[in-house]
């Protein structure tokens, strides 16, 4: 059964970077497409970034310049480097990826709290 296993929250100052990781345990399948969205308290659910599995990425505006989403050598961990980071990045980070060949099938990370102080 695929599970996807985030790690690599948890408490940073203003201006600090921090890097998240997302991989595919139990799973003998390579992500393929791939995002990281956000939730701080109080709002919605928000897409952060995003990854083809032919490399096109996306950002949101936000986070534009500071940000970075990438896969991993082994192909089943997915990553988001995030720098400069803002007190409004707080919030708890999931990832969300397509395994193998079926590109219809979402997979969500447990989610990963995410607090800048200022």
């Amino acid at each position: 059964q695929e599970r996807m296993v985030e790690s690599g929250g948890g408490l940073v100052q203003a201006g600090g970077s921090q890097r998240l990781s997302c991989v595919a345990s139990g799973s003998i399948f390579s992500i393929q497409n791939m995002a990281w969205y956000r939730q701080a308290p109080g709002k919605q659910r928000e897409l952060v970034a995003f990854m083809t599995s032919n490399g096109i990425t996306n950002y949101a505006d936000s986070v534009k310049g500071r940000f970075t989403i990438s896969k991993g050598d082994d192909r089943k961990t997915t990553y988001l480097q995030m720098t400069s980071l803002k007190p409004e990045d707080t919030g708890v980070y999931y990832c969300n990826v397509t395994l193998g060949a079926d590109p219809d099938t979402w997979y969500w990370g447990q989610g990963t709290q995410v607090t800048v102080s200022s």
